[in-house]
């Protein structure tokens, strides 16, 4: 039973399309999914996907999961990682994202941390068995209760939800869905450490709203993510971006650029939500001929340092909108200049979009005292950075705080009063979209003996990559495996011909 919603959630917003367009197309899987799970592609309406909604959601109530407890989902970019979120908020239930490419070490620490009570996973993705990951990390987080996951040859123990949805039970209960209420855990690593970031679903629909309306996608539009949606950043651009432009969220595994063109051709796409480097990529590579549908291009930046360096947008017939991450903390847009170059960034408050005068508020942007970039509006989930109390003798009061420090270093340009960034947060190496503490990478290279080396190298296009050296690397790969550490990690040991 759903009652009446007090604010706006994930729930209403689909039901809001649903109600008004139940056989309009809704989700489209990747043309190779096959390959990467060994399942076939899904095509569904708004219609379909309700169903199947419905029928894991009664999956997570008969499994006995406790309304806002926490169920974590590791799962590619697929339809069903949608489906698994939608539902699970129609069961009550608080997700938690965790990112693909971590293994039991990771998963592990965030399953005990936020004591999520289910793991939802795909039983094999690019021919790792994702499955016995969970299993593993389950069996080692003391409230893990259920252990569910999608695909072919489950281990014993492993729900099939596949049969959850064959199966079509409506099960439910009276849920008061509240836009209040917490939504996701995402996780991020800061200067202090392992940080878990909860988000309401009021958090989301802003950061949701930031990138819809500072790019401008139309109502209908047919959006193309590729774009890993497990962190907040990949959720608001692909989910909460299609769930408000009531359109088609066509998804795809990253990363197979064959694939990639088929889709957006075949499935008419006007929308491309990408990784930064990965639109510049298709920009050289003659977008309006090869992709000639696109005309909104959404270019998110995990290194924000490099958009300021960045080549001028000068694809005509698809406008460019920049997204600045940062981490966990939040993010901000801003569409492309005439020229091509980046549009500059005041400090100060922002709408959505910014060029409209008395748009709404999407956010602020300040520098701290310590000459670094802070954030602040209702996507910010400030108590997750918040920090630490002051010893429990001391009589001094902790200083008030409404912004998170995200440790990027900035300056202001004297002729423009723009806010440069031109450094990443001090001692967090960032790998694509996984960062780590450097000091970690030291403590791990310590286990694999004397001569043993794992570092960090800057890199153009992912900010930095692992590299490490070992007396046998071979050695070394599976001694990490066995660890539980993530592929980054692992294959950083590659034999490379004599370079580091």
């Amino acid at each position: 039973m759903i009652q009446t919603n007090p604010s706006p959630t994930l729930e209403a917003l689909f039901r809001r399309v649903l109600t008004r367009q139940p056989d309009a197309l809704a989700l489209l899987d990747p043309v190779n999914k096959a390959r990467v799970t060994g399942l076939p592609p899904k095509r569904l309406t708004f219609a379909q996907a309700d169903r199947a909604i419905t029928a894991l959601a009664a999956h997570f109530i008969e499994a006995g999961l406790p309304a806002n407890s926490v169920i974590a989902i590791h799962l590619p970019n697929t339809v069903e990682f949608m489906l698994t979120v939608l539902a699970a908020h129609r069961a009550g239930l608080i997700v938690a994202l965790l990112p693909m490419l971590w293994r039991q070490a990771e998963l592990t620490v965030a399953l005990n941390r936020t004591g999520a009570r289910a793991i939802v996973t795909m039983s094999k993705i690019d021919g790792v068995s994702h499955a016995d990951l969970a299993m593993n990390a389950a069996a080692e987080a003391f409230s893990i209760r259920h252990v569910c996951g999608f695909g072919n040859d489950l281990p014993e123990g492993m729900a099939s939800l596949d049969q959850a949805l064959i199966s079509g039970s409506e099960t439910s209960r009276a849920i008061m869905h509240d836009g209040r209420k917490a939504a996701i855990v995402s996780f991020d690593v800061t200067a202090d450490g392992f940080c878990a970031v909860p988000r309401t679903h009021l958090n989301l629909i802003a950061g949701g709203l930031a990138v819809f309306l500072e790019s401008n996608v139309p109502q209908g539009a047919k959006i193309m993510s590729a774009f890993a949606p497990s962190s907040f950043a990949g959720l608001t651009s692909s989910l909460l971006v299609w769930l408000l432009s009531g359109g088609t969220l066509a998804l795809h595994h990253p990363f197979d650029g064959d694939a990639l063109e088929q889709q957006i051709n075949e499935n008419g796409c006007d929308t491309l939500v990408a990784p930064a480097q990965l639109v510049q990529r298709l920009a050289e590579a003659d977008m309006p001929s090869r992709l000639p549908t696109l005309r909104n291009v959404i270019g998110l930046w995990r290194a924000p340092e490099q958009i300021t360096s960045s080549p001028p947008w000068t694809i005509a017939s698809a406008t460019l909108t920049d997204v600045y991450l940062f981490g966990e903390a939040g993010l901000f847009g801003a569409r492309r200049a005439a020229d091509g170059t980046p549009a500059p960034i005041l400090p100060g408050s922002h709408g959505a979009p910014r060029d409209v005068p008395g748009s709404s508020i999407a956010g602020e942007t300040l520098i701290t005292p310590k000459g670094t970039l802070g954030l602040r509006g209702p996507m910010v989930s400030v108590a997750a950075y918040a920090p630490p109390a002051p010893p429990s003798d001391s009589l001094m009061a902790p200083p008030p705080r409404d912004y998170v420090d995200t440790g990027y270093a900035v300056r202001l340009d004297r002729s423009t009063g723009a806010v440069c960034i031109t450094a990443p947060p001090s001692g967090i190496m960032a790998v694509g979209g996984y960062r780590f503490l450097s000091q970690d990478l030291q403590e791990w290279a310590k286990r694999l003996g004397q001569g043993a080396l794992l570092t960090a190298l800057p890199d153009r296009l992912s900010g930095y990559r692992l590299a490490g050296r070992a007396q046998d690397n071979a050695r070394a790969r599976d001694a990490l495996g066995e660890l539980g550490l993530n592929p980054l990690m692992v294959e950083a040991f590659r034999d490379r011909a004599g370079r580091v």
